[in-house]
C-alpha cells in the first residue's frame, strides 16, 4: 500500500502568508555556544525562503513511510507547488487512480515511474488503463519535535 497524503479536511490546504517567527541575524553554532548580545531579530515570515508561487502552494499530511529514505516521514507536513513544472528527480506528489501519493518522480524518454524512497515499499510504474497525474512538486517537509 502507498502512502496516501491527507490533510486537516478532504482537499489540500493553500499556504497562508503572514506565520511569523522570530528570524536571528546569525548562524547557529553545533560546537561552542555564541554570546546572545551577537543577536539582531526581527520579525519575519518563516516560508519566505521556500515558498515561490503561495497562491499554488498547499500543505499536506504524509500517512505512511515510503519516503523514509528522502527525509519524509508518516506525519510530516509537505509543502507542495503545483505552480512548478515537474521534472525528473522531483519528489511530487501524484494522483494515482484518484488518490494521493508522494514519490519520486523518474521521467525519461516520455516513460514515467514512481519511485519509493523505501525498500520496503514498491515503485508505482503505469499500467494498461492506469491514472496517474503529477499534481505537484514537493518544496519541503516540515516536522514538528516533541515537547
Amino acid at each position: 500500500m502507498h502512502p496516501v497524503l491527507h490533510s486537516s479536511c478532504s482537499t489540500p490546504v493553500p499556504y497562508a502568508p503572514g506565520l511569523t517567527a522570530l528570524e536571528i541575524d546569525t548562524s547557529v553554532r553545533a560546537g561552542f555556544p555564541s554570546p546572545a548580545e551577537d543577536f539582531q531579530a526581527e520579525r519575519i515570515d518563516v516560508l519566505k525562503h521556500i515558498i515561490v508561487h503561495p497562491q499554488a502552494t498547499y500543505t499536506l499530511r504524509v500517512r505512511g513511510d515510503s519516503m523514509r529514505d528522502e527525509g519524509i516521514f508518516d506525519g510530516d507536513v509537505i509543502l507542495v507547488d503545483r505552480a512548478i513544472k515537474p521534472r525528473h528527480g522531483h519528489i511530487v506528489v501524484a494522483v494515482v487512480d484518484g488518490a494521493f501519493t508522494c514519490k519520486k518522480l523518474w521521467l525519461r524518454v516520455g516513460k514515467l515511474k514512481l519511485l519509493s524512497a523505501n525498500p520496503e515499499f514498491p515503485d508505482i510504474i503505469p499500467q494498461e488503463g492506469q491514472t496517474i497525474e503529477v499534481w505537484g512538486v514537493v518544496l519541503a517537509s516540515v516536522k514538528r519535535f516533541q515537547n
